[in-house]
């Protein structure tokens, strides 16, 4: 009778155990707001240090070549959201604008299958969802943090949270970096910019931000750990897009799209992993759907779980776009973008080379003048070398702010900043072919408006939610005013204006 009733025990144990660990996964997702690849310590980055990301690598996987759909908030927020891509969003495809309500994302088919849903801070956006007939942000209803979120969930309903940073989106207060005890000697400067001390400053009070979006991040994984929730929790921490810098953000250069991105989930990711292939946001609704047991429909992206288990899939390239930034040329003009990125080369076609790429030189609707550029020191110093152009080395004014070919290819290799377009040398023409073929394929079959009509005017006519900054900046007088001070030593302030001379 013993040994009936022990195996009974054994039997509904072995039962309850395996419902426990069948149980659907719980998401975290971790975004922050315009922290661009390969800013993170796991990656080599000597001076930013991130010890939460860099866990989340260890402990999972961790992704070298991961591209944000757009390099634009809302555009690629939507992406996210929807697993399509921006051109499949409608709206969604510019900056501050209307929700594509009639795309379900990840979190609503999720809360329809009995997840606890939410957000936190920044969701989807700028741009106006209301308007769409939704009640709250496509990211998830609202919540003040994340133990508010976790202290409304039902008992034992798995949930879905996005908390949205907004670092290191600008402005930024400056020294911020430099008084935590950066330092301006071990900062790596990107090639497109020019190398000085104020340059260096304004990356560090950039890498200050990137730190707090990572200690912020860890404080939720360490409630995760406290409740016994981690092991059965996908943890995604990445980017929206590029950082807040001339050439970078708003840009399909590498700066303004190749994200830091970290999974962590025990069940399916192998601690240790590292992944050279390519991936796109489009991927993470997919995956966040099947993880949850529902087959994704209508979705361009495709699952990552089976590819990380091993399967192989067409991950050689990816596809970039953008439209509409900010509200910054005269008749609310786009400026459109497409590109594919291999291991070797990125091409970028641009339809309509006769915009300006970062905005008019004096303001429209938004930001000022080159609007598409957020305003800061690194910009305001590029504004002053126009036409100062020196031998030997990039003209940074053109670079940032002057206009584009129809056509550019960069072997990225060789070029890892983008500098030197090959779109023009007869020995990349049949490179340049074969990529362009690849990529009106690609905008063939996802129904891009642009393969049929390369000048579409859709994306400028589309309602443009905000009147903001709408007046041209003093950069002169910002570049006057502009002081680097070290926390101490016998040098206690460092102007801007030397640099120039």
């Amino acid at each position: 009778m013993r040994s009936l009733l022990l195996a009974f025990t054994v039997f509904f144990a072995s039962f309850f155990i395996s419902k426990a660990k069948s149980k659907q996964p719980n998401i975290l997702f971790l975004i922050a707001d315009d922290w661009s690849f390969p800013h993170a310590g796991v990656y080599g980055d000597k001076e930013v240090r991130t010890p939460t990301f860099d866990r989340l690598a260890a402990e999972g996987a961790l992704f070298t070549n991961a591209y944000t759909a757009s390099p634009s908030c809302s555009p690629s927020r939507a992406s996210i959201l929807t697993g399509r891509y921006p051109h499949e969003n409608e709206s969604g495809g510019n900056l501050w604008s209307e929700w594509p309500a009639q795309y379900p994302t990840y979190v609503s088919l999720l809360e329809g299958m009995g997840y606890f849903t939410g957000s936190t801070r920044k969701g989807w956006g700028p741009g106006d969802f209301k308007v769409s007939g939704l009640e709250h942000n496509p990211a998830g209803k609202s919540y003040s943090d994340f133990a508010d979120f976790l202290a409304n969930r039902p008992d034992g309903a798995p949930f879905t949270f996005w908390f949205g940073s907004s670092d290191p989106h600008r402005e930024y207060v400056a020294n911020t970096g430099i008084q935590a005890g950066m330092k301006l000697e071990d900062v790596v400067v990107p090639g497109f910019f020019p190398d000085n001390d104020c340059v260096r400053n304004d990356i560090l009070d950039y890498y200050f931000e990137i730190e707090r979006f990572d200690r912020e991040c860890g404080q939720l994984i360490a409630m995760l750990e406290e409740m016994g929730e981690l092991e059965n929790t996908i943890i995604v921490m990445t980017s929206d897009n590029g950082m807040p810098f001339p050439r970078a953000k708003a840009n399909l250069y590498d700066y303004g799209t190749r994200m830091p991105l970290a999974i962590r989930w025990p069940k399916k990711v192998k601690s240790g992993t590292v992944v050279h292939d390519f991936v796109n946001f489009v991927d993470f609704a997919p995956s966040f759907l099947e993880a949850a047991g529902k087959t994704p429909k209508n979705m361009s992206g495709q699952s990552l779980w089976a590819f990380l288990d091993g399967e192989k899939q067409d991950r050689d390239q990816v596809f970039l776009e953008r439209e509409r930034h900010a509200n910054v040329r005269k008749g609310d003009l786009s400026y459109p973008m497409r590109a594919i990125r291999t291991h070797r080369y990125l091409y970028i076609w641009n339809p309509m080379p006769e915009r300006n790429p970062a905005g008019d030189p004096s303001v429209h609707q938004s930001v000022g003048q080159y609007g598409d550029v957020d305003h800061s020191i690194t910009k305001f110093l590029m504004m002053a070398l126009e036409g100062k152009a020196q031998a030997g080395k990039p003209d940074y004014f053109q670079l940032a702010f002057g206009s584009r070919p129809e056509e550019e290819l960069y072997d990225v290799e060789k070029d890892p900043f983008q500098l030197n377009n090959l779109a023009s040398d007869p020995s990349f023409a049949s490179v340049k072919e074969e990529m362009r073929k690849e990529l009106l394929a690609w905008m063939e079959k996802t129904g891009d408006p642009r393969f049929e009509n390369p000048k579409s005017t859709y994306w400028d006519e589309l309602r443009y939610t905000p009147d903001y900054q709408m007046k041209d900046i003093d950069w002169q007088k910002q570049i006057e005013e502009y002081r680097i001070r070290p926390p101490f030593g016998s040098v206690k302030e460092i102007p801007c204006l030397p640099v120039l001379e």
